[in-house]
């Protein structure tokens, strides 16, 4: 049972692939979704392995029994770690637009899931949709994204008009779950203006093909040049893509230790708010670069 809880917005400023493990059309290398959305997400079991590498790194944290005493310990005298990381849902994804270079889309369902996330971890606070938006239309928080009443995404038009409730919502989002630097001004300001609702058929399509794919080839070790037929296609969620997941904490469960489920998530975030981690793979070409801000 865990007995404090926090939420975690995670903000790609590089591509990221979390790997699924198995090839799907022409991508040899796509990365997770789910099942029943096709939306992006990060596996729990992937971002607390990444998180664990980071806790790894710290000069207190990194001796194995503190490490293990947060996480679990990977062998020997088995018992559950303090901690416990679930999925991370997609909330906005960029999509390039005609004004601007891209916007943050999202969609009613997206929405609906983060404040249910939020409300259930008692971090209620955003503002709830009062209307939903069919298919080929776009709610907007600024009509200079538009080209008369149209908002151009990608190759695709959209009717659209501004919407006092979207403007709320990205208000929130701004002061909530982006980092709150000076850095990050710039992005704060823009998902405040440009943050866009689409219906959740339209968002599916872009979240499906509007993601990064990459060719890489394979080197062949002896001569250093290209392997024949070694070309791969390898899919990243674009940088500054959002997401949301759930940080649930208990009392320590090892024989030796007792600290307080609230100790233990105190302890956790004031080595995550804020800071920068990797997750996923080719983390060697910099890709996986995640920013993480808690709702505490």
């Amino acid at each position: 049972m865990f007995q404090a809880q926090s939420i975690l917005f995670l903000y790609a400023v590089s591509p990221v692939h979390m790997g699924a493990g198995t090839a799907f059309g022409l991508i040899d290398s796509p990365i997770q979704r789910e099942r029943h959305t096709e939306h992006p997400l990060f596996a729990g079991s992937g971002l607390k392995g990444a998180i664990r590498h980071r806790f790894a790194q710290l000069p207190f944290w990194k001796t194995e029994n503190n490490l293990n005493r947060l996480f679990g310990p990977e062998g020997g005298d088995l018992y559950a770690g303090a901690i416990s990381f679930g999925d991370a849902q997609l909330v906005a994804f960029p999509v390039r637009s005609a004004k601007r270079g891209y916007v943050y889309a999202t969609c009613p369902l997206a929405l609906a899931r983060a404040a249910r996330l939020l409300d259930l971890l008692g971090k209620s606070g955003l503002p709830a949709l009062t209307s939903q938006t069919a298919e080929g239309q776009a709610a907007v928080c600024d009509n200079g994204l538009l080209s008369g009443d149209k908002l151009t995404l990608e190759a695709f038009e959209y009717s659209a008009s501004e919407s006092p409730v979207l403007k709320e919502i990205a208000d929130w989002l701004a002061d909530n779950a982006l980092p709150q630097t000076p850095a990050h001004a710039f992005f704060r300001d823009k998902i405040k203006t440009d943050l866009v609702l689409l219906s959740d058929e339209d968002f599916g399509y872009f979240v499906r093909n509007a993601t990064v794919v990459e060719p890489h080839v394979k080197i062949n070790d002896k001569t250093g040049t290209a392997k024949d037929g070694g070309l791969f296609y390898v899919e990243n969620l674009p940088p500054e893509s959002l997401l949301i997941a759930p940080l649930m904490a208990s009392q320590e469960r090892s024989d030796t230790n007792e600290t307080s489920a609230e100790t233990v998530l105190s302890h956790v975030l004031g080595n995550l708010d804020g800071q920068l981690i990797q997750i996923g793979g080719d983390a060697t070409t910099g890709r996986g670069q995640i920013i993480v801000t808690a709702i505490k």
